[in-house]
């Protein structure tokens, strides 16, 4: 266990306002104690590690400045808030960070008045925020309330992002964009006047003169509100013609300021109060490091995104032994994809910035020429897929459970509406542990069943995974779904000679005529464990993995119909319109005598903690399954 670090100043602030009071000067020093404590504290509850690290001076400037809560941050995403929690009082619960019980890993208003909108998926924060500040507008509050959106580079490029700020650019309101910029390719100017010119734009008497002038270039007929958008564009244009430097900001109707270093805590300071009463929407441009502050996250800073338990003294990051163990289900999928792309060369993977994280990387690394990452893009990655179906192409598109639902008109009306043969490799179905409500991919098996012409299917194992993947990528066949769970499968051997899986078939793993327990996925283990201690109280439980939850086994369900007795589903998965919700539809039309109990997610949002605890908080885990059987068979 990690000792935190002596934290002097930090430890005297429980809320922005007793912030507010420091001097100035003494920021920087509060910085460094805001990084060794969140050095100490992730090495021991990992965490996102290397975005909170990065945006630190940010984050201490902007409560400095700004009158929160009354004034408004909206962060994107929320991986770089945690140092935003420490200082809005949840120093002292910051232990409990992801754990059951605990605080969110993300910005939640259900926690803290301080979080003003969740931020779990990227691209959010500038439509929500602009929101805020045109409903403080219209409402005419006094004195004016602020409202700042904190956006990463990655997130920028998500479709939503822009849609939020062409709203911006054409609506009035006050809006700030801060723009926390660790990897864009905007280059450095070198020079006294680039230095000058971003001082100079954002000083209070040079902007009153601005206002000024333009209110007298207004009252003599030389300039219109209707063109006030051309100067702005002309403004930035001429401020990037100076300096010899671009970027795509520049030539939209919002006022740019910037790029600054945002590791110099005094100077944003100073630049968010010059421009904080300005009117109108502005775009500060900020220039970080991620992992900033901890030598091995600057270096590595991918790896150093959540990179569990580490030695805060060393930044050796604790790997355990895998050697004998299963491998994740994202890695046989990543294996297994490359292996079947030797022998295809139509087989292409897309992904949505998770190239790691998918193990689409194995295929990358191999053949990069046919592995697209199209960045925080959801919809875009499916359409794209899609585009290269509809020429030949057999495209993998490997995306988040929880991801994938941003891109569901697409599924339908790019996809699946022309039945093209895209197979959405579905990562990180089910119940995800720590990351909490906002990632659980609960969704994914209900909202795919509604669409025409869908097969969706979920492997109990790495074999079967394997065989649906051959299946999908040797067949014909419109758009697919393969969903499976994060983390680890069960199999140490999972390479099998792989095999084609026929579409709509289940397959029965235990027999019993007393109940039968209908399964998706690998939560079949649980309910054969719960079906074995069933049996030694004298209740004997048939277990069927459907395999399949589109099209449905029928002829199963008619022969467990014709025995007359109770049916469980279970399935990792909410209860409302998967495995549970399509097998209560068909007794209800065919056998409507025959009782359907459906465990699964329930009809509410699940709070972070680990599988197992979640498992059992939504009533499908062994030993709730076991009381299940029991009390179903009357027992």
């Amino acid at each position: 266990m990690s000792v935190l670090p002596e934290t002097p100043l930090l430890d005297t602030i429980n809320s922005p306002a007793d912030l507010r009071k420091l001097p100035v000067d003494s920021l920087p020093q509060l910085c460094e104690e805001i990084r060794k404590f969140l050095i100490y504290s992730l090495a021991d509850n990992p965490g996102h590690f290397a975005s909170s690290m990065g945006a630190v001076e940010l984050t201490v400037a902007l409560h400095y400045v700004f009158d929160t809560p009354d004034d408004r941050l909206v962060w994107d995403v929320g991986h770089q808030a945690y140092g935003h929690k420490l200082l809005t009082g949840r120093r002292e619960s910051f232990a409990g960070n992801r754990r059951k019980d605990g605080l969110s890993g993300f910005p939640n208003p259900d926690e803290s008045e301080y979080d003003t909108f969740a931020a779990g998926h990227a691209s959010n924060s500038i439509s929500a925020a602009l929101g805020m500040a045109i409903a403080s507008r219209l409402k005419n509050e006094t004195p004016r309330r602020n409202v700042v959106a904190i956006v990463g580079d990655a997130s920028i490029s998500g479709g939503l992002a822009f849609e939020g700020i062409n709203n911006a650019a054409n609506t009035p309101n006050n809006l700030l964009i801060v723009l926390n910029d660790n990897d864009m390719s905007i280059d450095n100017n070198v020079g006294s006047l680039n230095s000058y010119l971003s001082r100079m734009t954002t000083s209070r008497k040079y902007n009153d003169l601005r206002y000024k002038a333009f209110k007298l270039m207004r009252r003599l007929h030389l300039v219109s509100d209707r063109r006030r958008g051309a100067m702005l564009r002309f403004n930035n244009s001429l401020k990037s013609l100076l300096t010899r430097q671009q970027n795509i900001f520049e030539g939209l109707n919002i006022r740019y300021f910037g790029p600054f270093d945002g590791h110099d805590v005094t100077e944003i300071v100073r630049v968010l109060s010059d421009i904080r009463d300005m009117e109108g929407p502005r775009i500060l441009h900020l220039r970080t490091i991620k992992g900033k502050g901890y030598a091995p996250a600057e270096a590595d800073p991918a790896h150093w995104h959540a990179p569990g338990r580490f030695d805060p003294e060393t930044g050796r990051r604790a790997t355990g032994n895998t050697e004998g163990k299963p491998l994740k289900y994202q890695d046989v999928f990543g294996n297994t994809l490359l292996e079947l792309a030797r022998k295809d060369d139509r087989i292409v993977a897309i992904t949505a910035a998770m190239l790691s994280g998918t193990s689409v990387s194995t295929l990358q690394a191999e053949i990069p020429e046919r592995v697209f990452d199209v960045g925080i893009s959801e919809g875009h990655a499916v359409t794209f897929a899609g585009g290269l179906a509809k020429d030949g192409m057999k495209p993998f598109a490997a995306i988040y459970s929880s991801f994938l639902q941003r891109g569901y008109d697409h599924i339908i009306h790019d996809v699946a509406l022309h039945r093209l043969p895209v197979t959405f490799c579905i990562d990180r179905a089910g119940l995800v542990g720590e990351d909490g409500a906002t990632h659980h991919g609960a969704y994914d098996l209900a909202y795919l069943r509604t669409v025409p012409g869908m097969t969706i299917a979920a492997p109990r194992d790495e074999h079967a995974l394997r065989n649906l993947l051959f299946t999908a990528a040797t067949t014909d066949h419109g758009p697919f779904a393969i969903r499976y769970p994060r983390g680890s499968g069960k199999l140490v051997d999972w390479r099998n000679e792989m095999h084609l899986v026929e579409e709509g078939r289940g397959e029965t793993l235990r027999e019993g005529a007393d109940i039968t327990v209908l399964t998706l996925g690998p939560v079949s283990d649980d309910a054969l464990a719960a079906a074995e201690r069933a049996a030694a109280d004298g209740v004997e439980a048939e277990v069927t993995d459907m395999v399949f939850l589109k099209p449905l086994d029928t002829d199963i369900l008619r022969r467990v119909a014709a025995k007359g007795k109770p049916v469980i589903t279970v399935e990792d998965g909410t209860v409302n319109g998967g495995l549970g919700g399509a097998v209560a539809e068909w007794m209800a039309d065919h056998a409507p005598g025959v009782k359907v109990v459906r465990l699964g997610i329930p009809d509410r949002f699940i709070p972070q903690a680990t599988p197992a605890e979640q498992h059992l908080m939504c009533g499908f885990d062994p030993d709730s399954i076991y009381s299940t059987i029991l009390k179903t068979a009357g027992r």
